[in-house]
């Protein structure tokens, strides 16, 4: 694996990795392999017909990781289609990512299909991050869409972080649970300047006792754009929560538009939104603890996002 300083940076920011990751893994940069490495329990394979990878975790597999970070940089537009298999019974992590380093004048972008099978009683924890940096006039674009089946009695934990540097995004996310499946998101999102962010999650609960919760915290500075569409559809016994919260600074504009359907008499689904500025309240507390205004909004910022 041929990583230069900036290659190992934006690993750290997208992946936690400070060298190579033990485990399986699967390292990609600027439409390329970087390094890879299957386990006895995880196979990482190459698709035949179009780029990506296949993922397959064996049945009954506990406590074992697969980091699959994407590295670009200028005048790069990589798209991947990976297809995860994640047997019954097995409990493992699993962490993407996407970093963009652009000094240049040309877009980097990298569109990702992801779709993932949790099997019978499966534990799955997914984690996406994405960052952007680089000094130069280009876009920084990340597109990804994530398609995840629940079968019975399977847990999915999904992690979805954009805390800096993206100029464009557009994450498509669609959940369908089985009996007595589990979902829980959190997704957190900070935007700058101009850029424009929409977040898209439907979630089906299809089989008996099935159930959801996502949390949603954005802020929103500058001139930056968000739209936030939230679909939750009960079609059996189940239950869903939806909740986001968003913080709007400056010139910044934040959209949540949900949609709560029940095709069932037991069907129990919540949705709560609030938006607004930081409570003034919270910066005079601070303040007199000695801080300046602006590292006060920091402050309260990161506890808000973490």
């Amino acid at each position: 694996m041929q990583l230069n300083v900036i290659d190992k940076k934006i690993l750290e920011e997208v992946a936690d990795l400070h060298g190579i990751p033990i485990g399986a893994y699967n390292i990609r940069k600027n439409g390329e392999g970087a390094g890879r490495k299957s386990t006895a329990n995880i196979e990482i394979k190459t698709k035949a017909d179009k780029p990506g990878i296949d993922v397959i975790i064996k049945p009954g597999t506990k406590g074992e990781s697969v980091h699959i970070p994407v590295i670009l940089s200028e005048d790069i537009n990589d798209m991947v289609y990976n297809t995860f298999e994640v047997g019954a019974d097995s409990d493992v992590l699993i962490v993407a990512g996407c970093g963009i380093h652009n000094s240049g004048s040309s877009a980097a972008q990298h569109d990702g299909i992801h779709e993932f099978f949790v099997r019978k009683g499966a534990k799955m924890k997914y984690v996406e991050k994405h960052y952007g940096e680089g000094d130069g006039s280009g876009d920084r674009i990340l597109n990804p869409n994530t398609i995840i089946n629940v079968d019975e009695g399977g847990v999915v934990e999904l992690e979805m972080v954009q805390i800096k540097g993206v100029d464009k995004t557009k994450r498509d996310t669609k959940v369908v649970l089985g009996k007595d499946a589990r979902l829980i998101v959190t997704e957190r999102l900070l935007t700058t300047d101009k850029q424009d962010a929409e977040s898209n999650i439907i979630v089906e609960l299809r089989g008996e006792n099935s159930s959801a919760q996502i949390i949603s915290r954005s802020v929103a500075q500058d001139d930056s754009r968000q739209i936030f569409h939230l679909i939750m559809r009960g079609y059996n016994k189940c239950r869903g929560h939806i909740q986001c919260d968003s913080i709007i600074m400056d010139n910044g504009r934040v959209s949540s538009i949900p949609e709560v359907s029940a095709f069932h008499s037991d069907a129990q689904l919540i949705h709560e939104a609030t938006m607004g500025r930081i409570a003034s309240e919270q910066l005079i507390k601070l303040t007199t603890l000695g801080l300046t205004e602006k590292q006060a909004e920091e402050t309260i910022l990161k506890g808000f996002l973490k």
